[in-house]
């Protein structure tokens, strides 16, 4: 594992706005139609699945103390990544309730690819702007995520995930032994009363009722309904529904990532209601080169969640004495969540050894593998 002083400028980014290539890819399946559109969702875990087998892993690191200043190419990717997935979402709306060479499942299976693009690249992208201080980047943040109608996913991430990952109060954190079809109703659920609670607790906090407009569900509320009229000012109600497959696939998406990211890992109870910090063992990792240019380094989260507000280029990969590696990236890895004995018979022998290295002393694992609802009240 290297460091390098810095990271060359341009060139080093390149790799990184692969993503764009998504979009003349998807232009091109909503002109073909028929069943090249399902060419998206396979260029994303097919095509990608292959080009880590040919790529490889990626084990060096940039130095974490790089100024913004240098990364001026890396943080210019996601802040245009946002008019571009406007423009092409609506833009399609537009062509796919304007065109008659677009059957009903063709258009469907047009929008089922747009929102593993919103999904795969858009909420990812959110997820590193609502990261950063700057109040710009995290409005471009909430733009992308209105555009799913996951707004909440913001106040969720921030005040809940990050703070309760690895325990029973932090219902994105997915149980051992939970399948992915237990975990999706359940998170829904979960982390849009979690959220709210936590805005909710943090307005009482600075005695402000929970209706105070500092509140950011006003603000959510409003990009969303914003999105939601101009689809069916563009596309009538067709457009609407349309606009609505991308979102659902886009949420799924996005579920599908949190449920590999933490599956049956816990941080140890300590007793009263208190566990120990979040350490680089608590999230699983994976250092496929191809998926993290995909995914701008997401498969480094353990790095992540010991520093939030790093930059994408700077996450730190962590040895395999530090933090658990998944056997392969994302793109194979979510595959697998959707087939609950498969993802079982890969994963479960590695959290139970992953048990043994980090937790030898605990013997009972039960009241870390309970459902508790996030955020109890007092």
């Amino acid at each position: 594992m290297t460091a390098t002083d810095t990271l060359p400028r341009w060139q080093s980014a390149l790799p990184f706005w692969i993503s764009f290539l998504l979009i003349p890819l998807i232009w091109f399946t909503a002109m073909a139609g028929g069943w090249w559109v399902l060419l998206v969702p396979l260029s994303t875990w097919w095509a990608f699945a292959l080009l880590d087998r040919l790529t490889g892993l990626d084990l060096t690191n940039a130095n974490p103390d790089t100024p913004d200043s240098v990364l001026h190419w890396y943080i210019l990717l996601t802040k245009a990544w946002v008019p571009v997935q406007f423009l092409t979402l609506y833009g399609l709306i537009w062509h796919a309730t304007h065109t008659d060479h677009l059957s009903s499942s063709a258009k469907i299976g047009l929008f089922f690819g747009m929102g593993v693009i919103s999904g795969t690249i858009g909420i990812n992208y959110s997820h590193e702007l609502m990261h950063q201080k700057g109040r710009v980047e995290r409005w471009l943040g909430d733009i992308l995520l209105a555009m799913v109608l996951y707004s909440h996913f913001r106040s969720e991430h921030l005040l809940v995930h990050h703070r309760y990952v690895g325990t029973p109060r932090d219902p994105v954190t997915a149980r051992y032994n939970e399948g992915f079809h237990r975990f999706y109703p359940r998170v829904l659920k979960q982390c849009l009363f979690s959220a709210m609670q936590a805005e909710r607790e943090k307005l009482a906090r600075k005695d402000r009722p929970w209706s105070d407009l500092s509140n950011p569900f006003w603000r959510y509320w409003a990009l969303q309904g914003a999105m939601l009229v101009l689809a069916f000012v563009i596309g009538g109600l067709s457009g609407l529904a349309l606009f609505l497959i991308q979102a659902g696939v886009a949420i799924w998406q996005l579920e599908l990532v949190n449920y590999v990211e933490h599956y049956g890992l816990t941080r140890k109870h300590l007793g009263a209601g208190k566990y120990e910090h979040v350490q680089p063992r608590h999230s699983w990792n994976a250092s496929q080169k191809a998926s993290n240019w995909l995914l701008i380094n997401l498969q480094r989260h353990s790095d992540h969640h010991y520093k939030p507000n790093r930059r994408f280029p700077l996450l730190q990969h962590h040895p395999e004495d530090a933090a658990p590696q998944l056997p392969y990236g994302y793109p194979v890895m979510t595959v697998a969540a959707m087939i609950p004995p498969l993802w079982r018979r890969i994963m479960n022998p590695r959290v139970r050894a992953w048990r043994r290295q980090y937790y030898p002393e605990v013997t009972d694992w039960t009241p870390y593998n309970k459902l508790q609802n996030p955020l109890p009240r007092a």
